[in-house]
């Protein structure tokens, strides 16, 4: 790999991802100066879940297994037990695409964001940490993307028994009328009710806001980026 630019002491580096490669991989277009030779040609790097936040796993690449991940877009460490490039998901099927790769401000670690197709360990857990591992509040936050998912499936498969689906079956008007009746379950709950019944009435309000958004064609992302417009443009008298 071939080094260009100059070692940032204060911030780490980008290294952008050419999603138009034939071949469907990454092509990097700006490189850091990498510190290969602080651990003996092996950089550790750190896998992140590119949507829900989450550390998936730690892996060791040299040359080779950055060069390889950058052309094929799927995770490729180099594996000391082996001996040789090990793709993961080679065996499983569990690859993780690429989005995003990055150096810290040292040049000695990097920094990965992907997309699972599978559980990220052997053992079948989600991560390498187990089956619990400790989250963040911006993972627990996240879930509302999942959540998301899981109702733009219900709309397109309509399963039976799917309470989504007989939401969608009674059409825009009845869905916004349950958001109205929700909303104003949880106004009721935070004058006179305990605070699980308000957290449950949130939940319940937070569910129809979103299928809402999702039969009308928008999404929750949408609504996240007009608060952060907001927030750094705020408005007269906000």
């Amino acid at each position: 790999m071939s080094a260009e630019g100059t070692k940032s002491s204060s911030e780490g580096i980008a290294l952008t991802a050419d999603t138009t490669s034939s071949a469907g991989g990454t092509a990097l277009k700006t490189v850091m100066e990498l510190d290969w030779d602080k651990g003996g040609g092996l950089l550790p790097a750190i896998v992140q879940d590119a949507g829900s936040g989450a550390v998936l796993m730690l892996g060791y690449m040299n040359r080779e297994a950055l060069a390889a991940t950058q052309a094929s877009g799927r995770v490729t460490f180099w594996s000391r037990s082996k001996g040789r490039l090990w793709t993961k998901g080679e065996t499983s099927g569990h690859f993780l695409e690429v989005k995003e790769i990055a150096a810290d401000c040292d040049g000695d670690t990097l920094l990965i964001l992907a997309e699972p197709s599978g559980p990220a360990c052997h053992k079948g857990t989600p991560t390498c940490w187990g089956e619990s591992p400790p989250q963040s509040g911006a993972q627990r936050i996240a879930f509302l993307g999942r959540l998301e998912q899981v109702i733009a499936e219900r709309i397109a498969t309509r399963p039976p028994g799917s309470y989504t689906a007989k939401l969608v079956a009674e059409g825009t008007r009845r869905i916004a009328q349950k958001v109205g009746e929700e909303g104003l379950e949880l106004a009721l709950a935070a004058v006179a009710q305990s605070d699980p019944e308000i957290i449950g009435e949130a939940a319940d309000l937070l569910y129809h806001m979103l299928l809402l958004l999702k039969v009308k064609g928008l999404s929750l992302s949408e609504v996240i980026a007009e608060l952060e417009t907001r927030h750094t443009q705020p408005r007269a008298g906000g």
